[in-house]
């Protein structure tokens, strides 16, 4: 069975609302044959990446970066999950397997610098973004709630 593997850090009401609504969408009883596993990202282990087929991540925008325990857990499966390191050290695009992954980011005032520090650290993994990625600033209303719940949807339906 494809297993779907949502690591987030949501320390807040507003980031643990879009959170329970992409494990809903995940859920989504129109959608079978998916185990859906949930890990906070302090949690979250290479052994998780390694056993899933995609991935959802969320975060909190924190100072123009993703959260430090999104960063920890990217940097701790980093070499394990088949990350591309160049000479000098940075990331590359990756080139074995292209696994989905899906991405929601909450921020009080910008998501840009956030969106941007995971999104060039994963395009160095071997996994594609098979959903447009989810920003969300400020207050969340039923239309983000909607929307989360879409790309939970998506990612799990890309897999079964």
């Amino acid at each position: 069975m494809p297993r779907l593997l949502i690591v987030h850090h949501s320390p807040t009401p507003l980031v643990r609302t879009l959170t329970d609504a992409v494990v809903a969408g995940a859920h989504d009883d129109a959608i079978e044959g998916v185990e859906v596993v949930i890990r906070d990202a302090l949690e979250a282990t290479a052994d998780d990446v390694l056993a899933a087929d995609g991935y959802l991540l969320g975060t909190t925008a924190n100072f123009g970066y993703m959260s430090g325990a999104l960063k920890h857990f990217l940097d701790t499966i980093f070499l394990d999950a088949g990350g591309a390191l160049s000479d000098d050290g940075s990331g590359t695009p990756g080139s074995g397997g292209r696994k989905p992954y899906g991405l929601w980011v909450h921020g009080r005032y910008d998501t840009t610098g956030a969106v941007r520090s995971v999104v060039s650290i994963v395009q160095a993994l071997p996994w594609r973004r098979a959903a447009d990625v989810l920003e969300v600033l400020g207050e969340v209303g039923e239309a983000e709630r909607e929307r989360a719940h879409e790309l939970g949807a998506t990612l799990a339906a890309l897999l079964a």
